[in-house]
């Protein structure tokens, strides 16, 4: 490389621009450390590109809370999610569906149902990681706009960041439950009835 007089010069770096454009990329990557380190991250686990669909008939459950966090999938995206933990939970007529499109066949959808008999989906330590939920609840001793680091009412584990906002309460009851999902898991997950069918078209839950 050779300057305006024709004179060879080595490679320079101009700190005032590295600096500048640096910054922001130091800043995003602590911003993800520190979200890391105080639990901001929900699912255990990178999370696939697709979203999933989850209905019940009702839900009860013993020890809930519910605050904010975040997924990642495995490109290093990250997703808003608000975390939905239940220490046991009974559910009836449980049905899950995620649809999958694929090059020529079009469409493919995934059912699973469980708990439609006597016995229903029985869970503990229950994690919903959901960018939807509706439905009709009721909760008994309801805490709203506690802080999500000193949850106490749910799952051990489940606390969220400090000086964000949560909710918790001693049980919860949901009818008509309609959620989609980034994520779900749980320490155990027993589905009386199991039936999974994969069809072609979109059939969802919901």
């Amino acid at each position: 490389m050779k300057d305006a007089h024709g004179r060879h010069v080595t490679g320079r770096v101009s700190w005032r621009k590295f600096a500048v454009l640096s910054v922001p990329a130091f800043a995003g990557t602590a911003a993800l450390a520190i979200a890391l380190a105080n639990g901001a991250l929900a699912a255990s686990f990178a999370v696939s590109g697709q979203q999933f669909k989850v209905s019940a008939a009702s839900l009860e459950g013993d020890g809930f809370a519910q605050y904010g966090g975040v997924d990642q999938n495995a490109r290093g995206d990250l997703l808003p999610v608000a975390v939905t933990a239940i220490k046991k939970a009974d559910l009836h007529k449980l049905c899950q569906s995620v649809v999958t499109t694929l090059p020529v066949i079009g469409d493919i959808s995934l059912n699973l149902t469980a708990g439609g008999g006597n016995t229903p989906v029985k869970a503990t330590d229950l994690f919903v990681d959901a960018t939807q939920l509706s439905g009709n609840a009721s909760f008994n001793n309801i805490e709203i706009g506690r802080d999500a680091s000193t949850l106490d009412k749910g799952p051990a584990t489940a606390q969220g960041m400090q000086d964000l906002f949560a909710q918790q309460a001693d049980d919860v009851s949901i009818t008509n439950l309609r959620q989609t999902a980034w994520a779900t898991n749980a320490g155990t997950f027993r589905l009386s009835g199991l039936s999974m069918k994969i069809s072609k078209g979109k059939k969802e839950c919901f």
